[in-house]
Order: C-alpha cells, then sequence, then structure tokens
C-alpha cells in the first residue's frame, strides 16, 4: 500500500544509511579520509534536506505558504483510481455487485489520507485483508501492541472525520 512518495521517502533513508556507514568507516586521521567524510556529510544532510521536503510537501526551514503534512500522500490518494471497487471480489448470490460512488471514494480517500503510513498499513491488512494483529505484527516487524495502537488510531481518525 506504498505510494511513490513513500517508497521514494524509503529509498532515501535507505541510501542515508549506507552512506552514514561510509561514514563512519572511514579513518579520521587520514588526510584524503578526512576530505571523503566532508563530502559525506554533505551528501548525508542534503539527504535529510530531501527527506524532509518528501515527507512536509515544502522546503525545510521556510515558514510561509501552506503547511500541510504529508502532501505528496494526499495528493496520491485523491487519484480516484487508486481505490478500486473491492465489491468484485465479493460474491454475491443475486450476482448484483454494488459500485463505489464516487463521493464514497472521496470520503474514503480522505480519510485514508489522515493517517500516517503505519497507520494506513495496518488498518487495511486488518479490515481489508482480515489479517489477525499478530499476523500483521510478523509481517511488519512490530509488537501487537503497537499493531493495536496503530489500528485504534486508524480508527478514531476515522470516526472523527465521519462526524
Amino acid at each position: 500500500m506504498l505510494n511513490w512518495a513513500d517508497r521514494l521517502i524509503q529509498e532515501y533513508l535507505d541510501g542515508k544509511s549506507q552512506l552514514i556507514r561510509l561514514y563512519k568507516s572511514l579513518d579520521k586521521a587520514d588526510p584524503v579520509d578526512r576530505e571523503d567524510r566532508k563530502r559525506i556529510s554533505r551528501m548525508i544532510d542534503d539527504m535529510d534536506f530531501a527527506i524532509e521536503w518528501l515527507k512536509t510537501g515544502r522546503q525545510p526551514g521556510t515558514y510561509r505558504g501552506i503547511d500541510k503534512k504529508s502532501i505528496y500522500q494526499i495528493r496520491s490518494l485523491e487519484c480516484m483510481d487508486l481505490i478500486p471497487d473491492i465489491t468484485e471480489e465479493l460474491e454475491d448470490a443475486t450476482e448484483r455487485k454494488p459500485k463505489m460512488t464516487r463521493e464514497e471514494k472521496v470520503i474514503l480517500a480522505d480519510i485514508l489520507s489522515s493517517f500516517s503510513l503505519r497507520e494506513r498499513q495496518c488498518f487495511i491488512l486488518h479490515k481489508a485483508h482480515g489479517l489477525s494483529m499478530q499476523r500483521i505484527a510478523n509481517e511488519l516487524c512490530l509488537s501487537k501492541a503497537t499493531v493495536q495502537m496503530y489500528i485504534s488510531r486508524a480508527r478514531k481518525k476515522a470516526e472523527k472525520r465521519l462526524g
């Protein structure tokens, strides 16, 4: 359930951790390594800057303009094609397949966009895929209590959005 921004953020975080490992492996006493450490340090700072920009949707350090958290994730959920009609997967005895209306999709996108990445993952795996909280915990390398917390938070956010 990762969108393009979440995947890009994860790639940048992985790249940053590789740079940190390389930075730590260089010898402080060696003049060549010292110069490399300076360059790598600047690269790590640039990665932090890009990650912050992707997470918030605005340039880090600026305090003007719209300050909307996770703007790229929200924009990706606005595309209604990302929310498929799950009714095709459901078997209806009368062979009547109700479709999700555009308004329902907008409401669903609004609710999902209010969730954090982990809340969205846990909630969808639990509600849509029917996985147990323990199985979700195992899949995401989290504790069961953490999964319960994410699902509880997501449920409260959904109830708040629905009024």
